[in-house]
């Protein structure tokens, strides 16, 4: 019975989200930012969360910047929410007009066809980045995949798979799944490879590699990946602009020198560019996850 309400619940909510996709971006962003200034005062574990991560990042900053960077970012993130409306049903063309596209979106096809490699979109979790994954798809020629995560509700499960699935072009794996397709899809198909390179997930694969000078479990294997699949590895970041004018993604340059046969020292300079991306725009990184929940041992935990 809890089971049924819960899918209920859901599915109202869903409902509703399908409905804001017909509203202008500019009305669903005023909606954003209404909504996200109440879920700052309502949602007190993931504000905690998010204060307690500037705390860590930004100690220079005093409280009431960190606390004003927190506000921010709830409003960010609320609109980002709200717009997977327009990420999961409105037409392709409508959400291609609005993506602003920065730097060499052709660098994967043009590797792959000149040198034979794979290209590894490396996104950081900024607000917009499922934007970052549409543009991927909808900009450019060269087919993805992509690791997703296992949702615990089977009805935003499907949602969420349908959602990324819907331009075509892609193939996603599940985390809890075996790489070996994964890896045959890249070496065999010559698919591009959405790597989130800065969550904790333990110390599976990972190694504590400072982040804004704290030490956080961070996962090697981008670098190990690109190394074994001889990938060239390109930094994307996703930016959502203000007023509902839209989202800029920007295709970097791929890293020189990437990767080498130290997978800590290439994970370290992977935090050190994230780092300089979120400096450009602070209150849109994801600072509700709980970066640094895996400590080194001994050492007692921060949240």
């Amino acid at each position: 019975m809890k089971s049924a309400l819960s899918n209920l619940g859901v599915r109202l909510a869903l409902a509703i989200l399908w409905l804001l996709q017909w509203l202008p971006l500019p009305v669903l962003a005023r909606l954003g930012a209404a909504l996200g200034k109440v879920l700052y005062r309502v949602a007190g574990s993931r504000r905690r969360i998010a204060l307690r991560n500037l705390e860590l990042c930004f100690p220079q900053k005093t409280a009431a910047e960190r606390e004003a960077i927190a506000r921010e970012h709830f409003i960010w993130l609320t609109r980002s929410l709200l717009e997977r409306a327009m990420l999961w049903w409105s037409p392709p063309e409508r959400i291609k007009r609005l993506i602003q596209v920065e730097g060499d979106i052709e660098l994967a096809e043009r590797e792959y066809q000149t040198s034979g490699r794979s290209t590894m979109w490396l996104c950081p979790h900024f607000v917009s980045l499922d934007v970052a994954g549409a543009s991927i798809l909808l900009c450019q020629k060269r087919p993805g995949a992509s690791i997703y995560q296992t949702q615990s509700n089977p009805v935003i499960d499907v949602l969420m798979k349908k959602g990324r699935l819907r331009f075509g072009n892609a193939e996603i794996f599940p985390r809890s799944d075996s790489i070996k397709p994964l890896f045959r899809a890249i070496k065999q198909e010559g698919r591009g490879f959405f790597n989130l390179p800065d969550m904790d997930f333990g110390m599976q694969d990972a190694a504590f590699v400072p982040f804004f000078g704290v030490p956080a479990a961070t996962l090697l294997a981008p670098s190990r990946m690109a190394r074994a699949l001889n990938m060239v590895v390109q930094p994307v970041i996703a930016e959502t602009l203000p007023q509902g004018q839209g989202w800029r993604i920007r295709f970097l340059p791929a890293i020189p020198h990437f990767p080498t046969a130290d997978a800590q020292a290439d994970t370290a300079r992977l935090n050190q560019l994230i780092e300089r991306e979120i400096l450009k725009q602070p209150a849109q990184y994801l600072w509700v996850h709980k970066r640094f929940k895996t400590r080194p041992e001994g050492e007692p935990g921060l949240y």
